[in-house]
């Protein structure tokens, strides 16, 4: 086996050093939170199941499709909501008008 020899000792300067990733990801940004460990178990066994992928990936796809689901749900409820008050308006009208005549 290969003996692995050190490089000689330089001064490297780290005063204008920044922490985190070389280059970022654009539109992603690193944070901690903690996490229900349940939670954490579901998404990690997932991956496992797969044989290959990132816990992390699919936890954010799965907040992804909430926030997108909801916007849909309240998509809907606002058309609902606009065509169950437009008959209301005309039955109404079409009263006064029968009692008018």
């Amino acid at each position: 086996m290969k003996k692995v020899v050190a490089g000689p000792y330089r001064e490297i300067d780290f005063s204008k050093a920044e922490r985190g990733p070389v280059i970022p990801e654009p539109g992603k940004t690193k944070i901690s939170i903690r996490i229900d460990n349940s939670l954490l178990e579901h998404f990690r066994k997932q991956v496992e199941r797969a044989g290959a992928g990132n816990y992390q990936t699919l936890m954010n796809d799965a907040l992804v499709a909430s926030i997108q689901q909801r916007s849909v749900v309240d998509a809907v409820r606002q058309v609902v909501r606009e065509e169950l008050s437009a008959p209301r308006r005309n039955a109404r009208q079409g009263r006064s008008r029968r009692v008018a005549a």
